[in-house]
């Protein structure tokens, strides 16, 4: 199938320079927003070696200064809490580190993961492959043939799912060779790109982008990772109504964190946010017990009361469902509201 060119199209503004003006350095991080002194915030300094801080200044800008609770910081500031050796925590959660092909995991019967890149625009202190061995999985042409190549010879796949990393850190061109190779794939009908991207730089979100996902032949969904309404801004609601124009399937899903957003009324309000940019809430996702990252756990107990108070405050199309991703089961599991643990 022939590529449409349409990728050299202008973005609304340089998402490469965005993603290069980054902060690494927590001690930077915490002197832009003024809480340089805090030392709740400042004595965690040292977890950048378990886990690089990477922050780009589009979305410390958002952050609120003077606010050692803000939101958006407690999900990227290096944590001391993140050196205990928790119980029941693991480098891979999920049991992804045997991929199928380097770069492909094919976790459920209808539908793979293409780990498009293995970097992200920012590093969320409680991602789920904070260890994961990204060095050989590397999104390159050459894994990316293995890959196109497994799927072709499954037919029982019709949805591939770009990830990561951030599969939105492949530029336009790359991403244009791609779908039009899958595109040449006559038993794939859908595909779904999970990126933090276009939250963390809005200006990912380009005109060039738009007009490839709109040429498709491919249904395209794109779930984004918004975890709190303070994250959702002006420029993301222009680059999502973009992606809608285009025909694109927007949805979210978010993370239960603690001290973040683990309550009904912030829930409720991420929610009316998401919809009034053009995103329906898909999922809530209990925390993955990756190691690193267990001062962010919400109990299943706390969880399934959060929700019972959520539906009671916002229309039903508007609570996402509430699951837990488990190695090796066929799909995600739904947490019933009606069980309760003893």
């Amino acid at each position: 199938m022939a590529h449409i060119v349409t990728l050299n199209t202008p973005s609304r503004e340089d998402w490469l320079q965005q993603l290069a003006d980054v902060i690494t350095e927590p001690h930077e991080l915490l002197r832009f927003l003024a809480l340089d002194h805090h030392p709740q915030l400042t004595a965690g300094e040292d977890a950048r070696r378990l886990f690089a801080l990477r922050v780009p200044r589009a979305f410390a800008q958002r952050m609120k200064k003077g606010d050692p609770s803000d939101p958006l910081l407690l999900q990227v500031i290096t944590d001391r809490q993140e050196f205990i050796d928790a119980p029941g925590y693991s480098t891979d959660p999920l049991d992804e580190q045997s991929s199928v092909v380097p770069g492909l995991l094919h976790k459920y019967r209808n539908r793979a993961l293409l780990l498009v890149k293995g970097g992200c625009a920012v590093n969320c202190r409680y991602c789920f492959r904070r260890h994961f061995p990204y060095q050989d999985n590397q999104g390159n042409k050459r894994n990316w043939q293995r890959a196109l190549d497994y799927i072709r010879d499954h037919a029982e796949l019709d949805e591939i799912i770009f990830s990561g990393g951030d599969p939105l850190m492949a530029k336009d061109h790359e991403l244009d060779w791609l779908i039009g190779e899958l595109e040449a794939i006559p038993h794939l009908k859908r595909l779904r790109i999970h990126s933090r991207l276009p939250v963390v730089i809005p200006a990912r979100i380009t005109e060039g982008l738009c007009q490839r996902l709109a040429n498709s032949r491919l249904q395209v969904l794109m779930v984004t990772h918004i975890n709190h309404a303070q994250e959702i801004d002006e420029a993301l609601r222009q680059g999502i109504a973009m992606l809608k124009r285009a025909g694109v399937t927007l949805l979210n899903q978010s993370v239960l964190l603690r001290g973040i957003n683990d309550d009904a009324a912030t829930l409720a309000a991420l929610s009316n946010a998401l919809f009034d940019a053009g995103i329906l809430p898909y999922y809530l996702h209990v925390l993955d017990k990756v190691q690193g990252a267990a001062h962010f756990y919400v109990s299943d107990e706390a969880a399934r009361a959060i929700m019972r108070q959520l539906l009671g405050l916002v229309s039903g199309y508007l609570v996402p469902k509430l699951a837990r991703e488990i190695g090796g089961e066929p799909s995600k599991t739904p947490l019933d509201l009606q069980l309760r643990q003893s």
